[in-house]
């Protein structure tokens, strides 16, 4: 009955329980109209970058990516880190065995003057319990529990930062791959321009005005392809190094920039993104094990009620150990509580206290920083797809203004100094387009790493869940 007792009164927890802090989420993102509840985020990875090769990349990355494995482990510790708090919720079992001799001496090794002369042989199991009164003890294991929650956060985290990662950078090497393209077709086209111009000075009908600005064009369109080689190079290594590998080259497809965005689809409600969004979940996670900290303090300035037994068999004789009179046990149970500690435990609770709100608003800036970078990327792609369409305009405008400047050039009614100008102006207005495009794809990548889009996959990357 004292021990039925003591487990109903076990059943209380002294601390704070979890409530989440208020939070003042918007009904829709600036940039997007609200009402949508679709959204981006819901999309798989593989459905949201439809291109075979990306896909293989960032499956590849996934599965040998070194901060991905880093992150497991850590969730690892921290499930292990669980277990070992919560075991303090059950008795602890030992044994032991000893084997001993002497003279004039007692028990513990205390000389004794009894003359006795002999050897001891003794077996015991100790069984020990801390009696969770007030809940410390679970407090403990439920603040451990949550700090496993939230590395596992973290590790999803990690999964949607280098989805994104990956993405970005195989989107900025095809960018880099059709510059290096323009920079070899202006070339070729500014040496025909050279070639020309150089023929017409040597008969007389052009100025050297004319060749030297060929040859100032020819050489500084060729000046950048050994520069974009290298950018390109540079890009290949870093994708290596996010998929595991060592450095070398990255197979990828020739798919048009243009063609790699993927459907339009909204971003949904804001106030899915605080169930969706990893980091989030991790600030509540550590919010959480913030707030059972401040019970484990507050515990602490009651007493803790320690049960002990023993039972066991010593005898002089090794054979005498099975006989009725070599039994011995004991049990106790021992009470402690703090009467002076000069203010320790106030300021353990005080300091509890402060991290909890701490926590609290480290909970809230996340949120709130969420929702800015979703609603910069929402508008970055409005704005960039409007900036796209004019200047795909405008190369379509220059590739027609120098059909034209040739054409005239053939009819003998403009010189090719006109053709050399709307050629100066073509190829910086193409790059000018390719970035834009990178730049709107770019713009999808982190819109859907900011929604916390996938986080759930892919699933053969789940981590063990702590026992309850």
């Amino acid at each position: 009955m004292a021990l039925v007792f003591l487990l109903l009164l076990s059943g209380c927890a002294v601390g704070p329980n979890y409530h989440r802090p208020p939070l003042d989420v918007p009904n829709g993102y600036r940039g997007e109209s609200p009402g949508s509840t679709n959204s981006l985020a819901d999309l798989p990875w593989w459905q949201v970058f439809d291109d075979r090769q990306l896909q293989a990349l960032i499956h590849e990355a996934l599965t040998n990516n070194y901060d991905v494995r880093i992150a497991v482990a850590r969730v690892e510790q921290a499930r292990a880190q669980y277990i070992q708090t919560r075991s303090g919720l059950f008795p602890q079992i030992d044994y032991g065995a000893v084997v001993a001799g002497g003279k004039n001496v007692g028990a513990n090794n205390v000389p004794s003057p009894t003359g006795v002369e002999g050897t001891v042989y003794a077996g015991d199991v100790t069984a020990s319990w801390e009696i969770d009164l007030w809940g410390r003890i679970r407090r403990q294991t439920d603040a451990a529990r949550a700090q496993f929650f939230a590395t596992e956060e973290a590790r999803r985290d990690v999964l949607i930062s280098l989805v994104a990662q990956v993405a970005q950078d195989y989107f900025q090497l095809l960018a880099l791959d059709r510059q290096l393209q323009i920079a070899h077709d202006s070339t070729n086209s500014y040496s025909d321009s050279l070639k020309i111009f150089t023929e017409r000075l040597q008969g007389g009908i052009a100025s050297k005005l004319e060749t030297t600005s060929a040859e100032a064009l020819l050489d500084a369109a060729a000046a950048t392809v050994p520069d974009l080689e290298q950018q390109i190079a540079a890009q290949e290594d870093q994708i290596n190094v996010l998929l595991g590998r060592n450095p070398g080259t990255v197979v990828r497809t020739n798919v048009p920039l243009e063609n790699e965005l993927p459907p339009e689809i909204p971003a949904g409600l804001p106030s899915t993104l605080v169930e969706r969004r990893p980091d989030i979940r991790e600030a509540e996670q550590q919010l959480r094990a913030a707030n059972d900290q401040v019970g484990v303090a507050i515990a602490n300035f009651f007493p803790q009620l320690d049960l002990t037994g023993l039972f066991g068999r010593v005898s002089p004789e090794l054979a005498a150990l099975t006989s009725g009179q070599s039994v011995a046990w004991s049990a106790a149970a021992s009470l402690t509580g703090p009467l002076f500690h000069g203010g320790q435990l106030r300021g353990q609770y005080l300091q509890a206290r402060a991290l909890r709100d701490e926590a609290a608003l480290q909970f809230q800036r996340t949120t709130l920083t969420a929702l800015q970078e979703v609603s910069d990327q929402l508008v970055a792609r409005q704005k960039l797809a409007d900036a796209r369409t004019k200047r795909a305009l405008a190369v379509s405008a220059f590739q027609e203004a120098l059909k034209v400047a040739q054409e005239r050039y053939r009819l003998g009614t403009a010189s090719y100094y006109e053709v050399l100008q709307q050629q100066q102006q073509l190829f910086p207005a193409e790059n000018t387009l390719v970035q834009t495009e990178l730049n709107q794809l770019v713009a999808v990548v982190q819109l859907y790493r900011d929604l916390g889009g996938g986080w759930g996959n892919p699933p053969d990357h789940n981590v063990e869940q702590p026992p309850r």
